[in-house]
């Protein structure tokens, strides 16, 4: 494996009958970091992650994992991964100890190893008060974090999350968020997440790729990607009607514009001044109050990234 990527994607192809969940996909993952991939439902985001786990057959293309061919290797890359993808796999009759101590004996690791690995993984998931409580009565953010806990008590170089910290609540996906940033922090694990979260990618991720029909759209980290096109103008204001918001949809450099309350939010594409929105305005009868620019969030840049897509 080269000691700058994780995982090279290389022209990677996947399809149903004639449905292409993945198509001629290529990025390189930055290993000892969290990489973020993103995009809509059916995308091909786990299809892609079945893909590098060697659980499917390609189309066409390659895929390297830790430096193993995901084609002809997908044992070895599995035995050196970690993996929490739709389902948690914990059995909910055992505690919470005898899952991680199964886990660890299907992984052959030796008795005293089981030992340390598995009071670390509760301790760093903050469970090892509840070691002997039965999984099934756990809250689903508790299940989660365990399960968090049974795909890195092996240690695995690289771990591959499909959204986490979906359905928790606020602070059950804190947590798992908190374990993630640490994991990396302390252990150089190479994290590839998928999540529907722009917020939580925009907090976590160093590097984000936007996949749309199995293709990748962007690629970078997610202030590049905000800075690398539209502006947000927030105005503070009334009068924003209807078909005054319609008249502004047409303004070159007008890529959204929605109201909340009393302040309408416009984002403009790359090049284009606020000046002649706020001239618009005035023009159509708008009262503006105030007028603050700043960046466009990664959620901005996401939504307008899919609606050019669409058009």
């Amino acid at each position: 494996m080269s000691n700058k990527f994780a995982i090279r994607i290389s022209d990677l192809r996947k399809s149903f009958g004639t449905v292409k969940a993945v198509d001629g996909l290529s990025l390189d993952v930055p290993a000892g970091a969290i990489f973020g991939f993103l995009g809509p439902n059916g995308a091909g985001k786990t299809t892609t992650i079945q893909l590098l786990l060697g659980l499917l057959e390609a189309s066409g293309g390659t895929g390297m994992v830790l430096g193993y061919d995901c084609a002809t290797q997908g044992q070895a890359i599995r035995e050196r991964t970690g993996a929490l993808l739709e389902h948690h796999g914990l059995y909910e009759q055992l505690t919470a100890e005898e899952n991680l101590e199964f886990y660890a004996r299907i992984g052959q690791m030796a008795a005293g190893e089981r030992r340390v690995r598995i009071r670390e993984s509760l301790e760093d998931m903050e469970l090892w008060d509840r070691r002997h409580d039965r999984v099934g009565t756990w809250s689903r953010g508790m299940k989660q974090q365990l399960a968090l806990g049974r795909a890195l008590l092996h240690r695995p170089q690289l771990v591959f999350l499909d959204e986490p910290t979906a359905g928790l609540d606020v602070m059950a996906a804190n947590a798992v968020r908190d374990r993630l940033a640490t994991l990396v922090q302390r252990e150089g694990t190479t994290v590839f997440l998928t999540t529907h979260n722009m917020a939580e990618a925009e907090r976590l991720c160093a590097t984000v790729g936007v996949v749309r029909s199995g293709r990748l759209l962007a690629l970078g980290s997610p202030d590049s990607l905000r800075s690398g096109g539209a502006s947000l103008v927030e105005i503070v204001g009334s009068g924003f009607r209807d078909d005054v918001i319609d008249d502004l949809l047409r303004l070159p450099g007008v890529l959204t514009a929605v109201v909340r309350e009393n302040q309408l939010e416009v984002e403009l594409s790359e090049g284009h001044e606020s000046a002649p929105l706020i001239q618009a305005l005035v023009a159509a009868g708008a009262r503006v109050e105030e007028v603050r620019k700043g960046q466009a969030s990664l959620e901005d840049f996401f939504i307008s990234l899919m609606q050019e897509e669409s058009a």
